[in-house]
This record gives C-alpha cells, structure tokens and sequence, in this order.
C-alpha cells in the first residue's frame, strides 16, 4: 500500500491505495504535510479530487478497493448510485437494498464508509431532511452538498 497527503477546500485528506485500487480516502482533523510526490498508483484519484472541488467533477471513474464486509460494499455500491447533487434518505437508501428494517446496519455501513467523497455518503440525510451524523464532521457534509447543489447561495453583500 501507498499512501498520499493533499489539501482540499475542507482539510488535509490522506488517501491510500495500490495497484488494485484506491482502498481509503479520509479527512483528516489536524494539519499534515502534503505529500511532495504523489505514487502513480494515486494520481487518477488525486486528479480527480481536485477536478471535484474545482466544480469540474461530478462522477468519479476510479478503481475502488476498498476493506469491509458484503453488506456494507452493498452499501457502498448503493451510495454510489445517488446522483450528484441529489441526496436521499437514510429509510430510502434501505427501501432500495430491499430491506426497510435494515436502516440501523444501512446507517452504520455508511459512517464506515472509507471513501470520503468518492462514495458519496454525504448524500444521505435523515428522513425529516435534516443532516445526520457524518464522520467528517457536519460542517463539512453541508459544505460538500451546497458544493454539489445547483443552486448557489448568492452573497448579499
């Protein structure tokens, strides 16, 4: 495994791969130094980060290889068919994997999703619309949906 540092709009962001994909995208919450040489088999992904935050990026095209268990890559595989800009409901996202009783495990598979931003669990939100839990912090889930909304809050001043 390899391992890279960046900075992005929200934070220094670790991301860690090798030749069979990229396994882990985190943000971290202390300050870190960028990594001077990104390792070849992290370039597309640190390209691609930027382009997303750049606005110039909606859908990733990246070879995923991340650890967990068959339900939670069911999860996961589940989140990444949320469109951008689009979110959906901790209840929908259950209804969806066909199990409506199966929200707790849904809503856990998701807080250990290890792809930040790639597998977009920012998108789920609680049933009432409200922002629920997210790993990152809820500061950064909302910047990431105003990111992705189509309707940019203007300044009034």
């Amino acid at each position: 495994m390899v391992e890279c540092i960046i900075k992005s709009p929200l934070g220094y962001t670790k991301i860690v791969g090798d030749e069979e994909g990229v396994s882990s995208v985190v943000v971290l919450n202390s300050e870190e130094k960028e990594t001077d040489i990104i390792p070849v088999e992290l370039e597309d992904c640190v390209i691609q980060l930027n382009e997303y935050f750049a606005g110039d990026r909606t859908l990733f095209d990246l070879k995923l290889n991340p650890e967990g268990t068959t339900f939670q890559k069911q999860v996961w595989n589940a989140l990444q068919t949320i469109p951008y800009g689009k979110t959906l409901s901790y209840l929908e996202l259950s209804k969806q994997l066909g199990d409506v009783k199966a929200i707790r495990a849904v809503a856990n598979a998701n807080g250990k999703n290890p792809l930040w931003i790639i597998v977009p669990c920012h998108r789920v939100i609680g049933s009432d619309g409200s922002l629920t839990g997210y790993a990152g912090g809820l500061h950064r889930k909302q910047w990431l949906l105003e990111h992705e909304s189509p309707y940019k809050q203007q300044s009034l001043f």
